[in-house]
């Protein structure tokens, strides 16, 4: 049997060690039985496709079925996730006939109209009509020349506690912030489970996870980071590391308040921290060099149902285009379609009229978010402007307020 014989099957809850085991060796990783159980706890055996070579699983993609934040809405997205191919099975064709066949079901569903993941190459999945939608900023600095600004009146207290204590608090900050933070996903019961976990296996050598809560003036919890810090010594003395993984806050004061503390931990030198590419971090210290900023991608977003996903969203500004998109693997997505819309809603049908604009579907994806303007795609050629003014008259439609991020690798 050759791989192109091979078939693609529905996975089945018993499929999930052997699944692991597939992404222990696809990306070079151990996991290890308590991690394997939290992995478990979110699988979702229905929505995994699977390839056999005989009795052995040697390649698979899965997903979750979540919610998105998107500029103005909310939207069912499927969360790719478990996409992997043994070493033996490579370069056969088995990846892009389940990536096809897995946007072939989001579609034919009719739930979801955008699909989202985190890419481990970013190669990969253009190919498949993903665009990069979202990026972060990576912090990893040295903190001994950081300053903040001195706290006022208006500062409350800062309290330490166990996550898992403090769960209904940090779910109602975090819901209260996602709703305006495009590329955040939601979290039911069972994903702040998993967020809060604290395995040691995530730990890479630090301690277990803690949690900064601020306390407003009036008792209110308004802002928390999740973060961990690592031991490290050297002929100078104290060298430990700071790792927040999350900072929600519901205001200014409570994000310099928490930020004020994280940086100047005891015993500590160093901070890592990943957040959005507008985090009011860069413009809170006094030297934002010393933060040692980059950007690196993030989220990857593949519009799946062209009019579904372009109505779902707010725009910015009015707008009224007709916009020709390409879509080699999902047709019904290829032709012209009439968006209109702006803050309040939008609509996009199918259009006669001839194109102001023309671009292919991983484009849109990576317009979706509004962390992309649509003048930048055009000079990259990735958008054409067919008629004059277009560009200049949709742009500033899609974007939005705030820049997209990405809260949890998935």
């Amino acid at each position: 049997m050759t791989d192109t014989d091979l078939p693609i099957t529905v996975g089945r809850p018993d499929d999930f060690d052997e699944l692991a085991r597939l992404v222990e060796v696809a990306f070079h990783t151990t996991l290890d039985a308590e991690t394997r159980d939290a992995e478990r706890s979110i699988f979702e055996p229905e929505r995994s496709l699977v390839v056999r070579d005989g009795a052995d699983l040697v390649a698979s993609a899965g997903a979750y079925t979540r919610e998105l934040t998107v500029p103005g809405a909310v939207v069912p997205a499927a969360h790719v996730t478990m996409v992997a191919v043994l070493p033996t099975h490579r370069r056969r064709g088995l990846l892009t006939r389940l990536m096809r066949r897995q946007l072939r079901e989001v579609r034919d569903a009719g739930r979801e109209p955008v699909a989202v993941l985190w890419a481990s190459e970013g190669r990969i999945y253009p190919r498949f009509g993903y665009g990069l939608a979202a990026q972060q900023l990576v912090v990893e600095c040295a903190t001994t020349e950081l300053r903040l600004p001195a706290p006022t009146a208006a500062e409350g207290r800062l309290r330490l506690d166990r996550p898992a204590a403090r769960r209904a608090e940090l779910a109602r900050l975090y819901d209260g912030q996602r709703a305006a933070r495009p590329g955040w996903s939601d979290r039911d019961d069972r994903w702040w489970r998993y967020v809060l976990g604290d395995l040691p296996g995530h730990r890479d050598g630090a301690t277990e996870r803690r949690v900064l809560l601020h306390e407003a003036p009036d008792g209110e919890i308004d802002g928390y980071a999740l973060w961990r810090s690592r031991r490290g010594y050297d002929a100078g003395g104290p060298r430990g590391v700071t790792v927040v993984d999350e900072l929600v806050a519901a205001n200014p004061t409570a994000r310099l308040a928490l930020w004020r503390l994280l940086l100047s931990l005891d015993l500590t030198r160093r901070l890592s921290y990943q957040g959005a590419v507008d985090d009011p971090l860069l413009r809170l210290v006094n030297e934002p060099r010393r933060l040692e900023p980059r950007v690196d991608d993030a989220l990857w977003v593949r519009v799946v149902d062209v009019p579904a996903a372009l109505a779902a969203r707010r725009y910015a500004a009015a707008v009224d285009v007709v916009v020709e998109v390409t879509d080699e693997l999902l047709p019904e997505n290829s032709g012209r379609w009439r968006l209109t819309g702006g803050p309040d809603g939008a609509r996009c049908v199918p259009a006669d009229a001839p194109a102001d604009l023309a671009c292919d579907v991983r484009a849109l994806g990576e317009l979706y978010l509004g962390g992309v303007a649509v003048t930048a795609l055009a000079d990259a050629g990735r958008v054409a402007e067919l008629r004059p003014g277009a560009l200049a008259a949709a742009g500033p439609a899609f974007s939005w307020r705030r820049a997209p991020s990405a809260m949890g690798v998935f």
